[in-house]
């Protein structure tokens, strides 16, 4: 196993720990799909779990013979970039989380329609730009049982490195893709799946989140906007069902992820 002492982040297969554009990243072996960064040895081990590639490793040399052995164990003959603490805080610009990060290989995204083949449940994203909303969101979704997130193609791509992070992995393990359009087509299109849509809006003439009208309903996709301005009014019009969460003390909604477990928690398929 090469191990690569290093003092800065200047040679050219440093440049995934250096870089700060994730598009760059994203779009480094065009037309091939890119790369991404996955951070601390709990999220390494998610994604090597779920099978992506490891490229490269840069961590804490205390990580090597500690923490971390067993992923360079499961890493094959990648090569290890290492130094001191104090060390990579200087050159990379921040103290790393849990001391290591592993540069990984993406994979080519499943269609739509292979992801909802089997699902019951699952989660939407309308241009949901920020990534910490977006990895909670998949925390929420993987913990409360929903089968899938798709995403409008406006939205941040949830392999950003902040967004693996706050998911603390989950993000390998609930099946994601990016849906090819925009409203309406793409409420047309779960609902030529077979599944109710439900718009989390705040509207007059709503159901209530735990309305049993929506705990019946067989296949249900949740569909979630952004903060501020929320679901398209096209969007929110197109749908099956318009659903609020009630709330008190004068307060009129809540951050998108934070709805986001409740609604799941509330919507979950119900045992038989």
């Amino acid at each position: 196993m090469p191990i690569t002492e290093i003092t800065d982040l200047s040679a050219p297969e440093l440049l995934p720990y250096a870089q700060t554009s994730e598009v760059q990243l994203l779009r480094a072996f065009e037309p091939q799909p890119g790369m991404f960064i996955a951070e601390s040895p709990k999220v390494i081990r998610r994604a090597l779990d779920a099978g992506y590639q490891p490229l490269s490793l840069l961590m804490e040399r205390k990580y090597i013979n500690g923490q971390a052995q067993d992923i360079i164990s499961r890493c094959g003959n990648i090569p290890i970039y290492t130094a001191d603490t104090e060390v990579l805080t200087d050159i990379t610009g921040f103290k790393l989380t849990q001391g290591a990060l592993c540069a990984m290989r993406r994979r080519k995204l499943p269609a739509p329609e292979s992801i909802l083949s089997g699902a019951e449940r699952i989660a939407v994203l309308e241009d949901v730009m920020n990534q910490t909303n977006i990895g909670a969101v998949f925390r929420s979704a993987a913990a409360l049982g929903f089968d899938a997130v798709l995403l409008t193609p406006s939205c941040s791509d949830p392999l950003y490195r902040r967004s693996i992070r706050v998911s603390m992995g989950t993000v390998f393990r609930i099946p994601w893709t990016f849906l090819s359009g925009n409203s309406p087509e793409y409420i047309t299109f779960l609902k030529n799946m077979g599944f109710a849509t439900a718009a989390m809006a705040l509207r007059e003439n709503t159901l209530s989140i735990d309305d049993l009208r929506l705990k019946k309903e067989k296949r249900l996709a949740v569909v979630l906007g952004t903060e501020g301005e929320g679901l398209k009014d096209l969007t929110i019009r197109e749908c099956d069902h318009v659903v609020k969460i009630p709330m008190l003390n004068g307060v009129d909604s809540l951050n998108v992820a934070a709805a986001s477990a409740v609604a799941f928690w509330e919507l979950r398929r119900q045992k038989q």
